[in-house]
């Protein structure tokens, strides 16, 4: 895929337009955000259905967009999987979010202790799981975006773009990312984040469904068709339609490597589906609606564009593995990131020629952009918040800030996690973080679903048992990757390429899986069980009954 420079004039038109807009938005939100309601919450004014569309774009990260249609081009069947695992996490997510809306103000801190005496280790632990989830999240979509963008504006080693060579483009990308996400929450708050993800989540599906039309219009909308010429395109034959390729393959001769190939997909699957309710930028998405049907409501209308959503990636996947080919795709990126954009272009090229290849390409670059940037403004955004509310308001003002002082708090919060993020980003601009995303869904179902799933439910949970359960399942899942082939020891078994975070030479790693999520959950549980029995305060009861009423009504709710 070679993006003419008219080709690049557009994406970039387009990205500046898609700057202006959301920055418009975020002067009218700064000047509509008065208090902690407002910046935290969006003044809890959002709908059912404005907020589930919020959700669903919060949700559906660069990763969704760019990444799975990528790994179905090249792995078939088992790419699909990614999807379906994204999905159902959303089961498990409807049935606790009534609770957590009930029962919290404005963060998952409230939560957990809404029925505990010790409020400052509790709110402490919440606000260390929150932060380390988020930034870990944060550096790999921004990682990402620096080399996503570069490659959508055709900037490669030794050609230049606006003066820049391609190394110093990608750090600007990066930074220019973070300006953004930093003056989205410190200026406009929940309310212009809430618009960003809106108008991404609408973009996102308009482009998806474009797409998805125009793929199959290619076969005469048979999907059998389609799917019949990816296999033949692919090089794999009846095997791309079938599961094995990617995930869970059988090692002839080596039962050992089967059997952890197996084990490394269900323990990626288990973090996939039980991380998603404790990702702290979707927690705090459903304080913004002002009662408990409308968190509902959103939380259907999210399952139902995600849904849809993901059922187009099948189009796109396979559309891309049958229409570009793999060939194609890998000399462009290995990981297949750009089969998107590049099946934009072909089918772009298909119905209007040069200029409807460009003019899609574009479209698509900029909504893979608005993408990235949306979800990034929502995890500063939550972090933000919890240090503000949780940690300055509860644990060093004992509960008694003013609310001026609270805010004033969290924009200076956002304005350091989001510094944070970007120098991060730079310095990590070049090394293949990939896995901290699958990380982060782990940290967040052994550190942050033990907790909230035993406070919720179990009348004897308490104070030690919160806390010991968060930062078991946050060093665990922390340690194992640490020592898993993610950091050091992984080569390719056929071109003996390092595919790991060390360089090839370097390998200390003891733990055999790449996803921690199949022990680190377990183990924050049993953390939390064994942290509550060891603990001498006593569960109070009056405290509990209060939490289930509040949790199952409503009442008293904020």
């Amino acid at each position: 895929m070679t993006i003419h420079l008219d080709g690049r004039a557009l994406t970039f038109g387009l990205f500046v337009v898609f700057i202006l807009l959301t920055l418009g938005i975020t002067v009218w939100a700064r000047a509509t955000t008065s208090g902690a309601d407002d910046f935290y919450a969006g003044g809890r004014t959002l709908s059912g259905a404005g907020n589930g569309v919020a959700l669903a774009g919060d949700y559906m990260s660069a990763a969704s967009f760019l990444g799975i249609a990528g790994i179905i081009a090249l792995s078939g069947y088992d790419g699909f999987l990614y999807s379906i695992g994204f999905l159902v996490a959303w089961v498990l997510t409807l049935l606790l979010v009534e609770m957590m809306r009930n029962t919290g103000r404005f963060t998952m801190g409230d939560v957990l202790s809404r029925r505990t005496r010790e409020q400052a280790p509790v709110r402490t632990a919440a606000v260390v799981s929150t932060v380390t989830v988020s930034v870990f999240y944060l550096l790999a979509q921004m990682v990402g975006a620096g080399a996503l963008v570069s490659l959508l504006l055709g900037i490669h080693e030794g050609r230049r773009f606006l003066g820049m060579s391609a190394g110093t483009a990608k750090t600007a990308t990066i930074v220019v990312m973070g300006v953004l996400m930093v003056c989205y929450v410190m200026f406009g708050g929940m309310k212009a984040t809430t618009w960003v993800q809106i108008i991404k989540a609408v973009l996102l599906m308009a482009g998806a469904a474009v797409m998805t039309v125009l793929v199959l219009g290619r076969f005469g909308f048979d999907v059998s068709a389609m799917l019949g010429s990816a296999a033949d395109a692919s090089g794999r034959g009846r095997e791309f339609l079938q599961p094995g390729l990617r995930y869970g393959q059988d090692v002839p001769g080596d039962t050992a490597r089967t059997v952890i190939g197996k084990l490394d997909f269900i323990s990626l699957a288990l973090a996939l589906v039980l991380g998603t309710a404790g990702l702290p930028h979707i927690t705090t998405r459903f304080f913004a609606v002002p009662h408990s049907r409308a968190a509902r409501t959103s939380v259907s209308w999210a399952i139902g564009l995600v849904g849809l959503f993901y059922l187009m990636t099948l189009a796109l996947g396979f559309g891309a593995a049958a229409l570009v080919g793999r060939r194609a795709i890998v000399a462009q990126d290995p990981s297949g990131n750009t089969a998107a954009p590049q099946l934009a272009r072909a089918v772009g090229e298909h119905v209007g020629g040069r200029v409807g290849g460009e003019v899609l390409l574009a479209f698509i670059a900029a909504v893979a952009f608005a993408t990235i940037l949306a979800v990034v403004a929502g995890l500063v955004l939550a972090s933000a918040t919890s240090l503000a509310h949780d940690y300055f308001g509860q644990v060093l003002m004992l509960g008694r800030p003013r609310e001026s002082q609270e805010v004033a708090v969290a924009r200076f919060a956002a304005f350091l996690v989001g510094s944070l993020a970007i120098v991060l980003a730079v310095v990590a601009r070049n090394l293949n973080v990939a896995f901290l995303v699958a990380l982060a869904f782990a940290m967040a179902a052994a550190a942050n679903l033990p907790a909230i799933v035993l406070t919720l439910c179990w009348r004897r949970f308490n104070s030690t048992g919160v806390v010991a359960g968060i930062y078991g399942g946050l060093v665990s899942s922390l340690v194992l990757v640490f020592f898993s082939p993610v950091v050091s020891g992984k080569v390719d078994p056929v071109t003996g390429a390092n595919l790991s975070l060390f360089p090839k030479g370097v390998d200390f790693h003891l733990f055999p899986l790449e996803n921690p999520g199949l022990v680190s959950v377990p183990i924050g549980f049993l953390c939390a069980v064994a942290g509550t029995f060891a603990g001498r305060e006593k569960a109070d009861p009056e405290r509990y009954d209060d939490l289930s009423v509040r949790a199952l009504t409503g009442a008293g709710s904020h």
